[in-house]
């Protein structure tokens, strides 16, 4: 059995750009606040720019959202041990690992999951782009979550569309046999039209589709911020009821 730290979550997102990893970073700044010491694990990124090393001599390729992940945890973090995959393309990750020739081995991800369970109390895992993107020929983001087994927090971007976005992911969640613990509203499009009745709508929906004796719980709602920065998003998301409990699962 995998260790397990004392809290853990993996966060999705209806789309790709709703929020996931400012979602994320508030979440590990929470954590941090409580005494917990907090790691980020993205454990695929597509997109990445070229930097060079700190002496100027070796260029490396650098993320943003792998970068934020690891800044917001407590643990001083190699980029490595924050994503084992970084892809230089910003596409989907199989395509952008076929350009590379390289293959996204969905058991590397867990095992970078279990190196942090072994130095963090709690880890956040993060999702690239849905909750169903590919990952190679046989896999994608979904069978990660499922083989992790985590409690999932989706992050629903608001805008037009996302009441069906919200039930579709929740819907893929359960299939896979997860449970949907928490899920936040960032508000992607500024003027979107009647945007608290569509949070409202998504709530009672989420709450018909949870199993019996189980809550979604709704976290709150992040404003469109002029600065999208994780210490503004975490003053409107509130995470003390959430279920953080996680059920062990035999690796496979």
């Amino acid at each position: 059995m995998m260790s397990m730290p004392v809290r853990a979550c993996f966060v999705t997102g209806t789309d790709t750009e709703v929020g996931k990893t400012l979602v994320s970073c508030a979440l590990l700044q929470a954590w941090a606040q409580e005494g917990l010491v907090a790691a980020g694990l993205k454990p695929v990124a597509a997109g990445a720019q070229e930097q060079p090393d700190a002496q100027g001599l070796q260029a490396q390729w650098v993320n943003e959202d792998v970068e934020l992940l690891r800044r917001a945890s407590t643990l001083k973090l190699s980029s490595q041990q924050v994503s084992p995959y970084v892809l230089r393309a910003p596409v989907a990750p199989h395509l952008a690992a076929r350009m590379e020739g390289v293959h996204l081995d969905v058991q590397v991800m867990v095992q970078a999951y279990q190196r942090l369970c072994g130095i963090a109390e709690a880890v956040v895992v993060e999702g690239v782009g849905g909750f169903c993107v590919p990952l190679n020929d046989q896999h994608d983001t979904s069978d990660l979550a499922e083989q992790l087994g985590l409690p999932v927090v989706m992050v629903v971007g608001l805008r037009l569309g996302c009441i069906n976005h919200a039930l579709l992911t929740a819907q893929a969640v359960a299939a896979k046999g997860l449970r949907l613990a928490a899920w936040v509203a960032n508000t992607v499009d500024a003027h979107m039209p009647e945007l608290q009745n569509n949070v409202q709508a998504i709530h009672e929906r989420l709450q018909l589709l949870a199993p019996v004796g189980q809550q979604v719980v709704y976290a709150g709602c992040v404003p469109h911020l002029s600065e999208p920065v994780a210490k503004a998003a975490a003053t409107y998301l509130n995470w003390s009821s959430v279920d953080w409990s996680v059920v062990a699962r035999s690796a496979p």
